[in-house]
């Protein structure tokens, strides 16, 4: 099992440089307030001084260690190339590559210099780690991570937020699963306000991955020990709480060495606390880190080998969306371009591999267009919209002249079916429209492939939608002139001998022969009968004659006849005689009409529901005298004749008809010219358009030029898709046996 460790350097070793934070890899993390002792209990796991000192925070970046034990016989680091086969120990930065560091205090200088390079000299923080390797025979195999100390408020030229920054720094790196927690907390200070504990519980509340470590035991107040919290009574902690005895300041200035250093510490330790001696210091703590690092890597292992896998996939098909490197430029575009119009055309037909299912696009749009928009707006317009009884019998006046028709003139049909019939132009022409934004917004709903080579290649993009949008634009005056056509056809030429139509144009000569009957009729009875015959005012309603009509109506008219004859008959009286007579008779008349009047009111409530049955003890007062004819407001136009009627009813139900059969002409032959002139003819001409425009030598470098996004996205891809398989090469390299 200690082979373990050693794998997860190399792991390590792989990842550092793609980033390790998303494979999270095991590892130790050091966390602690500043001046807790962190830096100390580090250099003396590795037994030299190698870390940056001072007042202050000193650590501003990660600094991830990784310690190798390296025997002097061994072949497998040290290399007389390199220059570290008769070395005892030594270091080596990633970032200088193979550069070897056998002077320690070169190794701080090294930390200090990359610290500012990246975060500055004003004590800022920097969240991008320092990678140091230390070989040692003297060191067990481990990986920690220090961070920068807790703080709580900005000194010197920190920035205000520096405790939200560090917060997030640590918590960064807690978080990890695969992390052991090193809980760094100073003895002189009350463990229950560890900083460093309250933190690792936010990430670790069952304390499964986390070690306590308490310094400077030798500072303590006289009189006091740290027995309680050595032994977790004051706050219990699974992995364990261990005791270190660090270097003073002045130790550190007199430069005392620590092999001396940690001699103390076992001597001071026996001393106090001689039953826990044997479970604290710092060797005891270099073991345990060690042991519960390969348990912990031993754990992790398998769920690692399998996120290994995964990611490798992930990445595979993230790197094959990108494209490989153009080799021939001219066949990559081509195959750009037919990938592209292929999309589009089956984008039209409905026969894409990616079907939308969140809203209607392509084909599927330009149909519930042509049935539903377009239907929906011609089926909504009136054959008789806009169109006024009175425009009707202005236009048939107009159409005869001077003189009065006898029979309704087509002329007046004709004129007023041509203005109705314009009415379907603008739907028409807003269905062309229609069609061709969806064609032009068919562009973006193209296949994932042909977007992700769309994406790659930018400028090609911005010119196939050039090219694209031009030849929709060529197509839509040729479209609106065939739409229009199309109306104007209809306008050219009023087919009253079209089959759907004839049987409502009939009606035009049975009403000539019916108002000439009607004619005849009145001529014959005007040589008949006096003028003065109240009769004669029926004459030329024949479908209602006196006879006929309503009993409420023609009882009055009956009575009224009666005493205009009565009052003719008696002006040959004279004198009070005649007035007399006429005064009786218009008292009678006045009545006679209100009992009238009140019956057909009485009538009419019943008609509408004011009533059940007629009243016969309904009081009827006169009020005014009888007047026959109807009231007729002074803002209400006058009432038309029967012939009048007649004529307008015939014109509107010819107009009716006629327009129906145009209207359902339009609502077909409109798509059909638009699937004609401008769909059809844009999906076969799409390729060679493109070809045309496109496929020019001097221009393949410049379509071809990928965007700068894409290009580093692709090689971030390709390293780390060759770091998880370099990894999982590692990974497939550990027997069972090295796991148990």
């Amino acid at each position: 099992m200690e082979a373990l460790i050693p794998v997860m350097n190399k792991l390590h070793d792989v990842f550092n440089t793609v980033g390790t934070d998303s494979i999270q890899l095991p590892q130790i993390v050091v966390i602690g307030t500043q001046s807790s002792g962190k830096s100390s209990v580090l250099e003396s796991l590795v037994g030299r001084d190698f870390l940056p000192r001072g007042a202050g925070i000193v650590t501003r970046r990660p600094l991830v260690l990784q310690l190798v034990y390296t025997p002097k016989d061994d072949a497998s680091f040290r290399s007389a190339e390199e220059g570290t086969l008769n070395l005892e120990e030594w270091g080596k930065f990633l970032h200088t590559k193979s550069k070897i560091y056998s002077d320690f205090d070169e190794i701080r200088k090294e930390i200090e210099n990359e610290t500012d390079r990246m975060s500055g000299s004003n004590k800022g923080i920097c969240p991008e780690p320092i990678n140091l390797k230390i070989y040692s025979p003297h060191v067990v195999n481990l990986t920690l991570v220090d961070l920068p100390g807790i703080t709580k408020v900005p000194v010197g030229d920190q920035p205000e937020d520096i405790e939200v920054q560090i917060r997030q720094l640590i918590l960064q790196h807690i978080s990890n699963p695969n992390a052991i927690i090193l809980a760094v907390s100073p003895a002189n200070t009350d463990f229950a306000t560890s900083e460093s504990l309250k933190m690792a519980r936010e990430c670790d509340p069952d304390g499964r991955r986390t070690l306590a470590v308490v310094t400077k035991l030798d500072l303590m107040d006289a009189g006091t020990d740290a027995v309680d919290v050595l032994c977790g009574r004051v706050i219990p902690v699974k992995l364990g709480i261990i005791g270190v005895v660090n270097r003073s300041q002045k130790d550190i200035i007199d430069k005392k060495i620590i092999d001396d250093a940690i001699k103390d510490e076992v001597s001071f330790l026996q001393r106090k606390y001689p039953t826990l001696a044997n479970r604290n210091g710092t060797a005891y703590l270099a073991k345990t880190l060690n042991r519960l690092l390969m348990h912990h890597i031993r754990d992790c292992l398998p769920d690692l080998k399998t996120r290994v896998n995964v990611m490798i996939s992930q990445f595979q098909s993230m790197l094959h969306s990108y494209g490989e490197a153009v080799d021939d430029q001219g066949q990559t575009l081509l195959q750009i371009i037919t990938k592209f119009a292929s999309s589009y055309c089956s984008t039209v037909e409905g026969t894409a591999r990616n079907i939308e299912t969140s809203e209607l696009c392509g084909g599927a749009r330009i149909c519930y267009i042509f049935h539903e928009t377009f239907g929906r707006t011609l089926n909504g317009i009136h054959p008789l919209g806009g169109l006024t009884t009175y425009d009707i019998l202005t236009a048939i006046r107009n159409a005869t002249g001077t003189r009065p028709a006898l029979f309704v003139p087509e002329v007046s049909f004709e004129l007023l079916v041509k203005r109705q019939i314009r009415r379907l132009e603008d739907p028409s022409l807003r269905c062309v429209e229609l069609v061709h934004e969806e064609m032009q917004r068919i562009i973006q709903h193209c296949g994932t492939e042909v977007q992700q080579e769309i994406i790659r290649f930018p400028k090609l993009h911005e010119k196939i939608v050039d090219v694209v949008t031009q030849l929709l634009r060529r197509r839509l005056p040729a479209t609106n002139s065939m739409v229009e056509n199309l109306v104007a056809i209809e306008l050219a030429y009023i087919n009253t001998k079209h089959p759907d139509f004839h049987h409502d144009a009939a009606l035009v000569d049975t009403l000539a022969k019916h108002n000439e009957e009607k004619s005849v009729n009145i001529s014959r009875s005007s040589e008949n009968k006096p003028l003065n015959n109240p009769q004669m005012k029926y004459a030329s309603n024949t479908e209602n004659p006196p006879d006929k009509i309503d009993n409420k109506i023609s009882a009055p008219k009956k009575f009224s006849q009666y005493t205009e004859s009565t009052l003719h008959s008696s002006s040959k009286l004279s004198g009070s005689d005649s007035n007399l007579l006429q005064g009786s008779l218009a008292k009678s008349l006045t009545s006679t009409g209100n009992w009238m009047d009140s019956m057909a009111n009485n009538e009419n409530m019943m008609r509408s529901g004011g009533g059940d049955k007629f009243n016969p003890n309904f009081n009827f007062s006169p009020v005014k005298a009888v007047n026959l004819l109807p009231e007729v407001p002074n803002s209400t136009p006058r009432q038309l004749s029967p012939k009048e009627k007649k004529d307008c009813e015939v014109i509107e139900r010819l107009i009716h008809s006629y327009f129906m059969i145009v209207r359902k002409n339009i609502q077909d032959a409109v798509p059909k010219a638009i699937m004609h002139f401008l769909v059809n003819y844009v999906r076969d001409n799409l390729q060679s358009e493109l070809v045309t425009h496109l496929y020019k030598h001097d221009h393949f470098t410049t379509l071809l030029q990928e965007s700068d996004h894409i290009a580093v996205r692709r090689r971030e891809t390709a390293e780390m898709l060759k770091a998880l398989q370099r990894a999982n090469q590692i990974i497939g390299e550990i027997r069972e046996t090295h796991m148990w």
